[in-house]
């Protein structure tokens, strides 16, 4: 596994399932700009927990996070980085003509910030 700049992540650290691996080669193939690898990142969502994504890029930072896979490179800011440990990324046909890349075995959300009662002196 070699990373052409970024710090090289162990091929445990997330998983990308065979169907996922081929559909992002494939629409990798589709485009026609230069393409460096796919940026997976996590975006906050307060109580409704942290929202996860994909998009192409053409540029990796000194300081991504770089995982080799078939044919691409899966790319991983270091603030994404916590929340995406262990992740599986599939892809999966819904059966209604319609398909999705999936995020698997997420870290679950810390409730404490969803609001209620922030300590237990204060809720009397």
């Amino acid at each position: 596994m070699t990373a052409t700049t970024g710090n090289v992540l162990a091929e445990d650290f997330i998983t990308v399932t065979t169907p996922a691996q081929t559909k992002i080669v494939d629409l990798i193939g589709q485009v026609e700009e230069d393409i460096q690898g796919v940026r997976v990142y996590a975006t906050p969502g307060g109580c409704s927990g942290i929202s996860f994504g994909m998009t192409f890029t053409d540029q990796i930072a000194e300081d991504d996070n770089v995982l080799e896979c078939e044919g691409f490179k899966i790319i991983i800011d270091t603030g994404a980085l916590p929340h995406l440990r262990g992740v599986e990324i599939d892809y999966v046909d819904r059966g209604d003509g319609t398909s999705v890349f999936k995020f698997n075995n997420v870290q679950p959300v810390d409730q404490s910030a969803c609001g209620g009662c922030p300590s237990a002196s204060s809720c009397g």
